[in-house]
């Protein structure tokens, strides 16, 4: 499959290319957006069967009573994140995780400037429904070949693939990723944490057998601890490659912060890049029973907060101009 991925994106970098060229600094935001649900209850395709999204708590008549009115204001209230993280030029690549559909993905794509974004996304296996997808600057990234690879085993979220080009001709190889949850205890499911990584080893080791120095990074929400567990990448978010900042993770479950959300990166983006958690303020709230902060969710249990966000921070990649 990437040696295919490979051949698409030689003969279109070839034939094809941006013609608005930037100096800027490329940004690249990963972000757990929580349950961003479409209020209509959905289907889900497994092992070529229709079956029912387990989705109807997030319906208006559901437990969470998820009216379009919610809906509107959850995906204003990420395009107002995103804008934020992406700086003065705004972001050019966002990498999501716990998107219902494509639906959801395109209204944040209008939300955020209309005609500016384009989206990949395809749909899982995730009994929920929720799926990642990929958002990018239509002037400044072009999509060469795209794929869902499933997670065999598992009736999880696919990992997305995304072969990319920038506006300095530069390929990129994007993997946006939701890896199994820690239901049952993090030592009981980490079993299925491995296979997903496995899965992604084995796509990182077929891009550098065709490109020794392709550039790689993979972005999502990886459920664990930060570790240095993929040959040929490094994990960013370690304590040695990440400046700590107001927070000490971001996620936080029971008073501890932790840094489930991480990027990867290979060293041809290693040594030109730079990586943060956008942890503004505002997008926390105090943490009354453990103290401090804590991410500002649109629920608490079951109570609604019309001026939440998410129960994660997002992550902020930057790529350098090589080429200066």
């Amino acid at each position: 499959m990437l040696k295919r991925c490979k051949i698409i994106c030689t003969l279109i970098v070839l034939g094809a290319g941006i013609t608005t060229i930037s100096a800027e600094p490329l940004r690249i935001v990963s972000y757990n957006v929580e349950n961003l649900f479409h209020p209509k209850h959905d289907t889900v395709m497994v092992d070529s069967t229709v079956t029912e999204k387990d989705d109807w708590a997030w319906t208006p008549n559901g437990e969470r009573r998820w009216s379009y009115t919610r809906y509107y204001r959850k995906v204003e209230s990420i395009a107002r994140v995103l804008t934020n993280a992406g700086g003065w030029n705004g972001i050019d690549i966002a990498g999501l995780q716990e998107v219902e559909n494509a639906e959801c993905v395109k209204r944040l794509c209008h939300t955020l400037r209309k005609g500016e974004y384009g989206f990949v996304h395809y749909e899982s296996p995730d009994r929920r429904g929720i799926d990642v997808a990929l958002i990018y600057k239509k002037a400044r990234i072009d999509t060469l070949a795209t794929k869902a690879i499933p997670v065999p085993q598992l009736e999880t979220r696919d990992i997305l693939y995304v072969c990319a080009k920038t506006a300095k001709q530069d390929t990129l190889h994007l993997f946006v990723c939701h890896l199994p949850s820690q239901r049952g205890g993090a030592a009981e499911s980490e079993w299925k944490r491995k296979i997903a990584k496995h899965v992604l080893q084995s796509a990182v080791d077929s891009l550098y057998t065709q490109d020794p120095q392709a550039k790689i990074i993979i972005m999502g929400d990886f459920n664990g601890t930060p570790k240095d567990d993929i040959t040929g990448m490094r994990n960013r978010m370690n304590e040695h490659g990440r400046k700590l900042q107001r927070t000490m993770g971001t996620h936080k479950y029971q008073g501890q912060w932790t840094c489930l959300d991480q990027f990867y990166t290979s060293p041809a983006v290693d040594t030109i890049s730079k990586v943060w958690i956008y942890d503004a303020e505002w997008l926390q709230e105090e943490d009354e029973k453990y103290l401090g902060l804590k991410p500002k969710r649109m629920y608490n249990g079951f109570r609604y907060q019309k001026d939440g966000f998410s129960d994660h921070l997002p992550i902020v990649l930057e790529i350098e101009d090589s080429t200066r």
